[in-house]
């Protein structure tokens, strides 16, 4: 009913996952910066998640996480578990699971990945996810991993449609406040699970992201983003005080910079005084 990719870059870690299943991302994934990332999955034992992190952390490789979770679990037959660390990958599908029940791994020169799925449209779903997974490596680590579920829901997905989607990424020293999270976003319940995350992806991105291709605040330019910040009453005789009161206002703080106007805040200005 799920599937999922459990992935690195570099010291980064994370988990994407859909399903046809009421609030997916609040089950599968879990990560922690420095040790792994793990999704939990098909009949889905949550314990995995806290188990797996702190083995992970002792230094037990991932293959031997499954043997030690799984040998010790009753019901690991219904079980499906995915494992990743900076220097390691494990995939484990469960026999009992609902098919198509399947995985594999890999590992390119950004790091390695095990991807895993069950009550898929076939094993095309998981191939294309690895396909597109590899393909990606020119893009931001949470924008590859949706890319990747992306192209496993374009393949069949869950045989039983959408409902769910969510993204779980963390690297030392990102996010909002330094906090290590990359991305912490969920679908719980939507049509279009798979594309709805992409969406909320993008305004993490722009709500989230540091300043990119900064245009420098000089001539018509510096008369525009003036004159736009006057009309929202935005009227302190330096620009940059003017900017920074009404980004930070708007929730743009983080693509703040002294060099200039970041060009999606840019964009938002110029939307939020068009009329």
């Amino acid at each position: 009913m799920t599937f999922s990719i459990v992935a690195s870059m570099g010291d980064a870690l994370g988990v994407a996952v859909a399903s046809k299943f009421l609030a997916v991302g609040s089950v599968v994934p879990a990560a922690r910066v420095g040790v792994g990332a793990v999704a939990t999955q098909a009949l889905a034992k949550v314990s995995y998640k806290g188990d797996a992190l702190a083995l992970l952390a002792d230094g037990v490789a991932p293959e031997e996480v499954v043997a030690r979770l799984t040998g010790d679990d009753e019901g690991h037959e219904q079980r499906q578990l995915g494992l990743v660390t900076p220097t390691g990958q494990a995939s484990f599908t469960g026999p009992a699971c609902m098919d198509w029940a399947g995985g594999l791994t890999g590992r390119d020169a950004t790091g390695g990945y095990a991807i895993q799925g069950n009550i898929l449209a076939g094993p095309q779903v998981v191939q294309e996810m690895e396909r597109a997974w590899l393909e990606a490596a020119h893009l931001p680590f949470p924008s590859r991993l949706v890319h990747a579920v992306l192209a496993g829901d374009r393949a069949g997905g869950d045989r039983r449609g959408r409902q769910s989607a969510a993204l779980y990424a963390v690297q030392a020293g990102t996010g909002y406040d330094g906090s290590g999270v990359l991305a912490d976003l969920r679908v719980d319940d939507h049509p279009e699970a798979p594309q709805e995350l992409a969406r909320l992806l993008d305004l993490n991105e722009l709500y989230f992201g540091g300043p990119t291709n900064v245009l420098p605040l000089e001539g018509g330019l510096l008369e525009e983003v003036t004159e736009r910040l006057a009309r929202l009453g935005r009227t302190q005789p330096d620009v940059h005080a003017a900017l920074a009161d009404w980004a930070g206002a708007e929730n743009y703080e983080t693509r703040l910079t002294s060099q200039g106007i970041d060009s999606r805040v840019l964009q938002a200005l110029r939307e939020a005084t068009a009329a």
